[in-house]
């Protein structure tokens, strides 16, 4: 038997927070369950990345992780696995739309089985408040962290009000690889203003 691959995703992990004085909350699987979170990206920065760390610690802990992708965007599994991902204990849904993928989130959360379901949206995508409303929900009473992964639109958010997390991403290069950085924007639980750093070694493909 082949042994499975070595995470070469992140290096270390840091949070920060404005005041100095205290630690800031992390951004983990155990902070984001029962929660809907929104990170949004323009450009070269790095939601795939930071999705991917998230699903590896899922595996790592023994909890199942789903992945929602439409077809505009692309999932590439060797990137995933390149990166520690478990693919065969991933399953990944291509669908059609948004609105498609929201509902097949629907179903995932639902069943109760996942500890966390990644949405990675198309740059256009909004998704219906009720259906936004029942995520919510079903994320609360099975405590499941549903991750959306979106573009900005004018005005901000494309998800509204509902969303508990709101982070942006951010990379820079440093050192022969580089730094991915989500600055939390809302947050209902801590309050805004914190952020967390990744040093990472990503793959190309891993925008």
């Amino acid at each position: 038997m082949s042994a499975a691959p070595q995470p070469r995703l992140v290096l270390s992990t840091r949070a920060a927070h404005p005041d100095g004085q205290k630690a800031a909350p992390r951004f983990c699987l155990s902070e984001l369950a029962g929660r809907m979170v929104e990170i949004t990206a323009r450009g070269a920065a790095a939601p795939l990345t930071q999705a991917m760390a998230l699903v590896r610690e899922a595996q790592a802990a023994g909890e199942p992780a789903a992945w929602i992708s439409p077809l505009a965007h692309c999932f590439y599994p060797p990137d995933a696995a390149a990166v520690g991902v478990d693919l065969a204990a991933l399953p990944v849904l291509r669908v059609s739309d948004a609105a498609t993928a929201g509902r097949a989130a629907d179903k995932l959360l639902r069943s109760g089985a996942f500890a966390l379901v990644v949405l990675d949206l198309a740059g256009d995508a909004a998704l219906p408040s009720p259906l936004l409303a029942r995520l919510a929900g079903l994320a609360r009473r099975h405590h499941s962290a549903l991750l959306f992964l979106t573009e900005p639109g004018d005005g901000g958010s494309r998800l509204g009000s509902l969303i508990s997390l709101r982070a942006e991403s951010h990379r820079r290069r440093e050192d022969g690889g580089f730094v991915c950085e989500l600055r939390v924007v809302k947050d209902r639980r801590h309050g805004p203003g914190w952020s967390a750093q990744q040093r990472c070694l990503g793959v190309a493909g891993l925008r």
